[in-house]
């Protein structure tokens, strides 16, 4: 069964050291971060995804906000780029370190980062870039590909 994802997640996913807003949102983001290092798929989505799901009863939440859709659309854009195809919401992927590597280089020069643009947490992303993802949780697995 894939990890259901939005595309600006997957940004996300390449600096998750296992912190974030809540010990539920932990503790369902380090659920799929495993499940992704098992070698599950991604199943890339618009909207609410795997990660959203334990903040979508806060009356806080963001996930349904433009600024966010829009951070999804630069990020799919970016990561398409860097990956050589286009990738669009319904499409299933199967990432492997060769793909983790190329989007981490990206993350850290800069190229894949619109959809980070006005997140509270860019600058701790910024910093674990910078210290060349040290302690990051995902580790996909070296076959898989497209």
């Amino acid at each position: 069964m894939p990890v259901s994802l939005r595309a600006h997640h997957l940004l996300c996913m390449l600096t998750y050291l296992g912190k974030g807003y809540t010990p539920a949102f932990v503790s369902n983001y380090s659920k799929m971060i495993r499940r992704l290092n098992n070698g599950e798929p991604i199943l890339l989505i618009e909207g609410p995804d795997d990660i959203c799901r334990p903040m979508l009863d806060e009356k806080t939440c963001h996930c349904h906000n433009d600024s966010v859709r829009s951070r999804d659309l630069l990020a799919r854009r970016e990561i398409g780029r860097v990956l050589g195809n286009d990738i669009s919401a319904g499409e299933e992927m199967r990432w492997g370190s060769r793909e983790l590597m190329l989007l981490r280089r990206a993350f850290a020069n800069g190229a894949i980062r619109g959809g980070c643009e006005g997140c509270e947490w860019h600058h701790f992303c910024s910093q674990i870039a910078q210290d060349g993802f040290r302690d990051c949780r995902l580790q996909l697995p070296p076959s898989a590909g497209g």
